[in-house]
C-alpha cells in the first residue's frame, strides 16, 4: 500500500510541476492538476489537501534544482576562469532544456517574495562558498577586479538566461529559424564567457 501511495504522490507532483511551470500558481486549478495526472480531483486533494500546499512543495523542489548545481560548481576546487565557464555552461544547459523553470521562479517570486523567500539559507550558502573565497583572494592579490559575488552572479546568469527567456524576441528581431537561433545562442554563450572573464581577470 505504501508503494502505491508513493507512486500516486509522485505522479501528482510530476503532473503539478508541468502545469505550474506552464500556468503559474494563479493560472492553475486543482482540476488542471488532476487532469494532467489522469486522476480524479478527490484523490489529488486527499494526498496534498490544497493547491497551495502542493505548489509550495513544487516551488521548493524547483528552487533546489536551480540552486543545487550552481552551489556544487561554486565549491569545486578549480580556478576562477574555469569555474565561471562551468557556471555559464550549466546555466545554458538548464535554459536550453527547461526555460520555463527560471520564468516560473521569477514570476512567482515577483508576486510573493516574502512567502517564497522567507529564509536566507541560500544567501548563507552562497556567501560561504569557495567561489567567494577565491574572489576575495584574487581581489587582495590584484589578479581580480574588485567586485562582489552578488554583482557577478546576476551578470553571468542574466546574460545567459535572457537568451532563452527572450527566444521569440530574438528569433523575430533577427529573423532566425530554429537552427539559426541555436547557432546564435551558442555564439552568445561564448561571448558571455569571454566578456565576464575579460572583465573580471586583471592578470592570468
Amino acid at each position: 500500500m505504501r508503494c502505491v501511495t508513493e507512486k500516486s504522490e509522485d505522479k501528482i507532483k510530476e503532473a503539478a510541476r508541468r502545469v505550474f511551470l506552464k500556468k503559474g500558481f494563479d493560472g492553475t486549478t486543482s482540476r488542471d492538476i488532476a487532469r494532467e495526472a489522469d486522476m480524479n480531483i478527490a484523490l489529488t486533494n486527499y494526498y496534498f489537501r490544497s493547491k497551495e500546499k502542493l505548489f509550495l512543495e513544487i516551488f521548493k523542489d524547483v528552487l533546489d534544482e536551480y540552486i543545487k548545481d550552481m552551489l556544487e560548481i561554486l565549491n569545486r576546487p578549480i580556478g576562477l576562469k574555469e569555474k565561471i565557464s562551468e557556471m555559464i555552461e550549466n546555466d545554458f544547459r538548464m535554459m536550453k532544456t527547461e526555460p520555463d523553470l527560471i520564468i516560473f521562479i521569477m514570476n512567482e517570486v515577483h508576486k510573493e517574495p516574502d512567502r517564497l523567500f522567507s529564509d536566507n539559507s541560500i544567501c548563507r550558502l552562497l556567501e560561504s562558498s569557495l567561489f567567494v573565497k577565491q574572489l576575495d583572494e584574487g581581489i587582495a592579490n590584484g589578479t581580480v577586479r574588485p567586485i562582489r559575488m552578488e554583482n557577478i552572479l546576476p551578470l553571468m546568469k542574466g546574460c545567459i538566461e535572457f537568451i532563452y527567456v527572450g527566444k521569440h524576441i530574438h528569433k523575430n528581431l533577427f529573423n532566425l529559424n530554429d537552427d539559426e537561433f541555436e547557432k546564435y545562442a551558442q555564439e552568445q554563450k561564448e561571448h558571455v564567457k569571454a566578456m565576464v572573464c575579460n572583465y573580471l581577470m586583471l592578470k592570468d
